[in-house]
């Protein structure tokens, strides 16, 4: 099994490097996510990047010839998932106040809006209906090397944030009437970590599909939670835990012909029973 996976690394080196990148960047992220109870959240702002692409797909130019010119399709419909992402995640920053939806009501909602819109605006055009149902699929086999460099890129940098702002960060998200007892501006690290999840899950999408990413954002954090005794050590935890799972999902799926993706989400949710179990002996 090992002896085949190493067979294969030449030609899906970029694609393996690149899952497991997505999957610690987003399990970093994610436990955020997890830490305000917002699991459905993830769902919901990736459904939103989904309408973003099918946006681009549907009005943005079409595919042609050159690599230039297909890389600068590709990158007007990263923009448009992005855009779309960001401002889902945005939408649900702030909390319900009088008059207006819950969190949870407007999470629905935009899961929703995206799930049926992003069908429905492609549902005549063959090669848009072809992407949506790749991106639904899941699938991390056409990676890049330049997705290899920007995914690394965005988890350093994620990294280097969480290291120095740690602890505002847990502050915000666990008691954010005492950050603002502190003075800290919270409603604008609210508005900071929505643009960093909607990014993050744009982007991840575009390469991975949705149903590994929205896996990798909460699966290893949930696990983690459940192995740690402190809130703080999620930050670590959770991206190894993500990338584990994730390598042995790829040599596993590399080994009987499976869809790397959907395997390596299964090996997360297995390890959630299994975490599930040793807390309650």
């Amino acid at each position: 099994m090992i002896q085949s996976f190493v067979d294969s690394w030449y030609l899906f080196q970029n694609a393996y490097v690149s899952g497991w990148l997505i999957a610690a960047l987003l399990a970093l992220v994610g436990v955020v996510v997890v830490a305000r109870d917002q699991i459905f959240l993830g769902a919901a702002v990736a459904q939103a990047s989904m309408l973003g692409l099918t946006v681009g797909i549907r009005f943005g130019p079409e595919h042609v010839g050159s690599h230039a010119e297909r890389g600068a399709v590709d990158l007007v419909h990263n923009l448009c998932g992005g855009a779309f992402a960001v401002s889902g995640a945005l939408l649900t920053a702030n909390r319900g106040r009088s008059g207006r939806e819950s969190r949870e009501a407007i999470t629905g909602w935009l899961f929703l809006v995206g799930a049926s819109f992003s069908v429905l605006l492609v549902a005549h055009t063959p090669h848009g209906l072809a992407e949506v149902h790749r991106l639904l699929a899941s699938t991390i086999i056409g990676a890049s090397r330049f997705d290899v460099i920007g995914f690394c890129g965005m988890l350093l940098i994620s990294a280097l944030i969480v290291w120095i702002k740690r602890d505002t960060i847990l502050l915000v998200v666990m008691d954010p009437e005492m950050a603002r007892a502190l003075g800290v501006r919270v409603d604008a690290w609210n508005r900071g970590l929505a643009v960093w999840l909607g990014l993050v899950v744009a982007l991840s999408i575009h390469v991975s599909g949705v149903v590994y990413s929205f896996g990798c954002l909460v699966l290893p954090a949930l696990v983690a939670k459940h192995v740690c005794n402190e809130v703080g050590k999620l930050f670590l935890v959770a991206p190894l835990i993500a990338v584990a799972s994730t390598v042995v999902g790829v040599i596993i799926a590399n080994e009987y012909d499976y869809p790397p993706g959907q395997v390596a989400v299964a090996v997360m949710s297995m390890e959630l029973v299994a975490a599930w179990a040793l807390r309650r002996n």
